[in-house]
């Protein structure tokens, strides 16, 4: 591994801590969404319970004791359902994007590695490709082993992009696809709260 990377150069060393990066942000995502992740089912029949009997500040309770964006957007509900419709669905909204943005952050950065690290990669190409050319002018006819250094990096280099970009683009639409799934949790425990508080005294049209 060491050989490899000396062989191919500067760019080569830039690729291998985009990958470092990229993994750190992956498993940073996965963490979070882990927990994030709830019985979103059995967490809404709970809350519905609690609000038929009018326990509001056990199903509030409730809400901060759980994790994840489903808890919070729940919460935004009961709190503000004696608000008109219009209101309360604008909070929900609100809440929402705070809680979209707070799972896709860092997402950004698995994106940015996986469409750099080829064209780093091709830069490598072109460095190698360039070095090899300053050797057969520098000597018309050079020995094969002077024109490796440069043969090396432009294979390499190349390699190591597409080994990087592949799995990190896999592991990028792997953890929007998770952020997807919350977010339509997120919906539907949404409206069934809503339609919930809808029946409780006091809530307005």
């Amino acid at each position: 591994m060491w050989e490899f990377l000396s062989k191919g150069g500067p760019l080569m060393w830039l690729i291998a801590a985009c990958s470092v990066v990229a993994i750190g942000y992956f498993f940073d995502r996965l963490f979070h969404f882990h927990r994030a992740t709830i019985d979103t089912r059995d967490f809404v029949a709970g809350i519905r319970n609690l609000l038929q009997r009018g326990q509001t500040a056990e199903a509030l309770a409730m809400c901060d004791d759980t994790p994840g964006p489903v808890a919070q957007v729940v919460k935004t509900v009961v709190l503000n359902h004696q608000r008109p419709r219009e209101e309360l669905r604008e909070a929900i909204q609100d809440v929402a994007r705070v809680e979209v943005a707070r799972l896709e952050r860092g997402l950004v950065v698995i994106a940015t590695v996986a469409q750099i690290a080829p064209l780093l990669g091709f830069l490598g190409t072109v460095t190698g490709m360039i070095r090899m050319f300053m050797v057969i002018q520098q000597a018309p006819l050079p020995n094969p082993g002077d024109l490796a250094g440069g043969i090396w990096e432009a294979l390499l280099t190349t390699a190591a992009g597409l080994a990087v970009a592949i799995p990190t683009y896999l592991a990028y639409n792997f953890l929007v696809t998770r952020v997807q799934n919350l977010v339509l949790d997120m919906e539907r425990a949404a409206n069934e709260i809503v339609a919930a508080v809808g029946t409780m005294s006091g809530s307005k049209p």
